[in-house]
């Protein structure tokens, strides 16, 4: 695929086939993502609808389609060097008929040279040609239309016209040949065709860095203690695999024995390598850096973290932005209109000189290809979200790195966002009668069921105070039933006692137990039973050390910043004071949340959402752009446009900036793009611009485009210039 024209057929064709329910396409990245009822259709069904229109479809990470990868880009090479050596030559049989006087060369030399000209352009129109006819004639066949079909009309008129005049010297096309223009132009276009290629794999190498780290098989340790070499799909949870230094781990699990360094920086952002020994976890698609290690299988498959991570690259890799979605619905009327401008411009000079009439139209229909209006949106992007990826910051939806340049509010969660997600139990208070070491219990029995930070808190305190009592086995016992929780509230369940006799608890906010709220500053949950309030626990939490430092940058970036938090009012702004934001509000329900998000909306704020908890995801949904921290609950990054793998809040600076930066040079490319057409065109229709030079200018158009977005595929830090010393008042 070449430009938004083959992107378009392609979904259509994939949406025309029963049973799929919907197509992307990407014509930057060159993947898509397909959607099908399994009862109406099956994939072959959609891959030969693909193939009717002259592409193969393959599985992103299969490894067929890497060699066909590099199969392409090898014949590429290869069609490039035939063009340029047959163009060397013809422009050697050209130059004689450009610098002589009239008379100077016999008419029979002129005509030798012709021929020669023509023998060696055959291996250019029928080898290094090859690609543009055979796409043009499938959109002819197919009544479809993309970039190749005015390419290749050109190339075809201009050999064709150029033979007429070889073999006719008196005929109307036998004043001048064109086989120097010819070959010319086929080499600019192959040249810049290459390169592009090159440059996206580049800007998209990350994407392709992830999907290809796993291994391709394992050595799996056998019953007897042996060792057998078996492929990586065959593992199971509770496997036992070695992995010696330089391999990827195959699957998320426990290291057993032995001790290495291990590099995680693609999955976590994690710059530095990170030791790991017995008892140890490590994910999939990490890299070990030293040492053997022994490691039992955890997960497998799409439940381990780098499918996860996987699945949200390839999300990005195929949506399209506002922007990109405009040029593509432009892309097929454009390619139209230049196929009338080429008609009517040689209509215009056909009556004066018909072989130049015929180049005029030529030059038209090669100068006015929109590849870099094409492009111009998706390379930058694709450059940008591959620069972020590597530093730690999943982009799930390309629009949102469009969305996020123009914001001008952020707000922040507080519980696991502003602060760590580790809590410490610090005071507990009961009811009279009812003593601490019961409420605990109770407490962590429903906690356990929660992924909340203040749960899993409570849940340890009472398995560390159990264990060291020597009562771990009763807790364990004591389970809760019929447990339901709501978000951004807390969560209740059943204790039964006996046959006749069920319990009812609550544990969570002091409204949702009707709890007295204590005067204080640190985080306080309640625990509640039938009678009313039981016991309340206050818990201490620590500010993340990077939070102040961010803040003070943001705001230096012009961003209005403030706090939405289910926590009580005093702990959520003693922690918002700390960090230096003064707009803070507690004890917020998802509703109130979203209610208050909503009204920034409304008033013409752009906003932005960071949070990780699951009452967060109403509020993340409707924000114009929305992080999640890496160890957010599913539902929290199913409904964000980034996800901030390394959990480091440090990176949303570096983001902003990289949006705007992105942003300006996506206007760069397209003002560039409409400059380079306005420009060029006119001198294509009034003859001043050869096909040589209208290839060139083509291939230069999507050259200057890809490289000026090649600048955001440098790391984030690169992109930084905001000083820590300034602290602008709250």
């Amino acid at each position: 695929m070449h430009c938004a024209a083959c992107a378009i057929t392609l979904e259509d064709a994939l949406r025309s086939v029963p049973g799929v329910q919907s197509a992307q396409i990407s014509g930057a990245s060159h993947r898509g993502q397909i959607v099908w009822s399994a009862k109406l259709t099956r994939p072959s069904a959609w891959m030969c609808a693909v193939e009717r229109f002259g592409y193969k479809a393959l599985p992103a990470n299969d490894a067929h389609a890497h060699a066909l990868r590099r199969d392409e880009a090898r014949r590429m090479v290869w069609r490039w060097s035939v063009s340029a050596m047959c163009m060397m030559q013809v422009m050697m049989y050209a130059t004689p008929a450009y610098l002589s006087e009239p008379g100077e060369i016999a008419p029979e030399s002129m005509h030798l040279l012709r021929w020669a000209s023509w023998v060696l352009s055959l291996p250019v129109i029928f080898f290094s040609c090859a690609p543009f006819l055979k796409n043009a004639w499938r959109d002819l066949r197919e009544r479809q239309i993309s970039m190749d079909l005015p390419v290749a009309l050109g190339m075809v008129v201009t050999f064709g016209v150029s033979t007429l005049g070889t073999f006719e010297p008196q005929g109307p096309f036998g004043t001048e040949v064109f086989f120097d223009s010819f070959t010319m132009f086929v080499f600019f276009l192959l040249t810049g065709r290459w390169l592009e290629l090159r440059m996206r794999d580049r800007t998209a190498g990350a994407l392709e860095a992830v999907l290809n780290r796993l291994p391709e098989s394992v050595r799996k340790r056998l019953p007897d203690g042996s060792w057998v070499l078996l492929s990586v799909r065959r593992l199971q949870v509770g496997d036992v695999i070695e992995v010696l230094p330089g391999e990827a781990f195959a699957a998320d699990g426990l290291v057993l024995s032995g001790q290495a360094q291990v590099d995680e920086a693609l999955l976590t952002g994690e710059s530095r390598p990170l030791a790991r020994q017995a008892g140890d976890r490590v994910i999939a698609g990490s890299h070990n850096l030293s040492g053997i290690l022994q490691v039992e299988i955890e997960q497998i498959g799409a439940s381990t973290r780098y499918a996860q991570i996987v699945s949200l690259m390839e999300s990005a890799a195929v949506s399209k932005p506002a922007m990109a979605l405009m040029v593509d619905r432009w892309a097929k009327p454009f390619l139209l209109a230049v196929m009338l401008a080429a008609l009517g411009a040689g209509a215009y000079w056909w009556p004066t000189d018909p072989a130049h009439a015929v180049m005029v139209a030529v030059a038209v229909l090669i100068v006015t290809c929109p590849c870099a209006l094409s492009l111009a949106t998706p390379a930058a992007m694709l450059a940008s979200a591959g620069a972020l990826a590597r530093s730690g910051v999943l982009v799930r939806r390309l629009s949102a790195l469009q969305n996020l340049a123009g914001i001008d509010t952020m707000i922040f969660d507080k519980t696991g966002t502003l602060t760590r997600d580790a809590f410490e139990v610090v005071r507990i208070h009961t009811r009279e009668g009812v003593c601490q070491k019961q409420a605990l219990d109770l407490a962590g029995a429903l906690a356990r069921h929660s992924l909340h930070p203040v749960s899993r808190a409570l849940w340890s305190k009472a398995r560390q105070q159990a264990l060291a009592e020597g009562r771990l086995p009763d807790l364990e016992t004591l389970t809760m039933h019929d447990v339901g929780e709501q978000a951004g509230q807390g969560v209740q369940g059943v204790l039964r006692c006996s046959a006749q006799e069920d319990m009812q608890f609550r544990l969570g906010s002091s409204t949702y137990c009707d709890a007295p709220l204590r005067a204080g500053h640190h985080l306080q949950v309640s625990l509640a039973d039938a009678s009313g309030w039981m016991a309340s626990f206050e818990l201490a939490e620590e500010v993340r050390p990077e939070v102040a430092r961010v803040v003070r940058q943001l705001k230096q970036l012009g961003l209005r910043l403030k706090v939405l938090s289910g926590d009580g009012h005093a702990a959520v702004a003693q922690v918002a004071q700390a960090v230096g934001i003064s707009d803070a509000q507690g004890c917020c329900s998802p509703q109130q949340k979203l209610q208050a998000l909503q009204v920034l909306q409304v008033q013409g704020h752009k906003v932005a959402m960071v949070g990780d908890g699951l009452n967060d995801g109403p509020v993340l949904a409707g924000a114009d752009v929305s992080f999640a921290l890496g160890q957010a609950v599913p539902l929290a990054q199913s409904k964000s446009d980034f996800v901030l793998m390394s959990g480091q809040l440090d990176v949303l600076v570096s983001a902003v900036q990289r949006s705007r930066q992105t942003l300006r040079i996506v206007r760069q490319n397209l003002w560039w793009s409409a400059i380079y057409n306005a420009a060029c065109v006119p001198l294509a229709v009034v003859g001043w611009l050869p096909a040589w030079a209208a290839g060139l200018g083509m291939a230069l158009s999507s050259l200057g485009v890809v490289l000026n977005a090649l600048r955001l595929s440098k790391a984030l830090p690169d992109v930084l210039a905001i000083p820590d010393s300034a602290h602008p008042s709250s």
